[in-house]
């Protein structure tokens, strides 16, 4: 059965009517892909309308015994539904056989975050007698100030930062537009960097409203901001393993941990689910200690 009249229209869909990115949309097809492997692995010539729950429970048993955590598992499931749902609003099939597919069970891990000392260090590690190093610790600011996705970071434009306001303008996952408050200290490093490095860039054409540009006057790319941090944090001595997205965990962590509202921060992120957000709430150990010696009716001395 050929499958890729059915890749190409969920493909069409993903891209026109859910406004994913490119990124996105790859990883969705990729795990339809993958089933259709497993089809083809098995000999069975089943189309989509043919496809039966055991299939499916069988599928997941076989990418299990080939080494893919639960967590991968779950996305896999995740792609797979979102493929059926869509045949079933084309009228492609009368029946969803992903509806009793269930999930494997995953343990929320809580994400690396740097404290604000090694936040501090990893920016006092930059070589700022360099204007890649004055340009990589404007990066470092806005990152860990507004708490950007690395995509968000590198496609930030000249246009969408209101200074006089205090916000930026983000361009999100799924194409949503979202404002995020932008603090005094990524503020005047953003200043400066304009007035005095990224005015003195040769700026290709098509990167004159993007803010961080390369020594080639292009767009930085996202394998460069990866680079740029894993130096720092071996320059630094920092031993976690911490990528742009750390900066962000770190952002929400310090905000929840202050006494941040959960909507705000699920908003300053733009997170669709506050279940997203609540990951934020793990606290000091030392924290949640001394408020239950603190406040613990047990604790109290008369």
């Amino acid at each position: 059965m050929n499958w890729q009249p059915y890749i190409n229209g969920y493909q069409s869909y993903l891209r026109l009517e859910k406004s994913l990115s490119e990124n996105s949309v790859e990883a969705y097809i990729h795990d339809v892909q993958k089933f259709i492997q497993y089809l083809d692995h098995t000999g069975s010539s089943a189309g989509p309308g043919q496809v039966a729950l055991p299939d499916l429970q069988n599928f997941l048993q076989w990418i299990s015994e080939l080494g893919m955590t639960a967590t991968s598992q779950a996305r896999v499931v995740s792609g797979l539904r979102g493929f059926y749902r869509y045949l079933l609003l084309e009228s492609i099939i009368s029946r969803d056989p992903t509806e009793m597919l269930e999930s494997p069970k995953t343990g929320r891990k809580l994400p690396v975050f740097l404290s604000v000392e090694e936040i501090d260090q990893l920016i006092c590690a930059i070589d700022l007698s360099r204007p890649e190093g004055k340009r990589n610790k404007v990066i470092l600011e806005v990152m860990y100030g507004c708490g950007l996705r690395v995509s968000e970071l590198i496609n930030l434009r000249i246009t969408n930062l209101y200074f006089n306001e205090g916000f930026i303008k983000v361009l999100g996952k799924g194409n949503k537009e979202r404002l995020v408050p932008l603090g005094e200290t990524a503020t005047v490093e953003i200043l400066y960097y304009l007035k005095e490095i990224r005015i003195k860039t040769d700026i290709r054409r098509g990167n004159e409203d993007i803010l961080f540009l390369n020594r080639r006057g292009s767009r930085i790319s996202r394998v460069m901001i990866f680079n740029i941090i894993k130096d720092l944090a071996l320059k630094a001595g920092i031993k976690k393993s911490i990528s742009p997205h750390t900066f962000r965990h770190s952002f929400a962590t310090h905000l929840v941990e202050g006494g941040a509202d959960l909507r705000a921060v699920q908003e300053m992120l733009g997170h669709e689910s506050i279940t997203t957000t609540e990951i934020y709430t793990h606290l000091d150990r030392e924290y949640l200690r001394s408020t239950i010696l603190q406040f613990h009716p047990r604790n109290r001395s008369e």
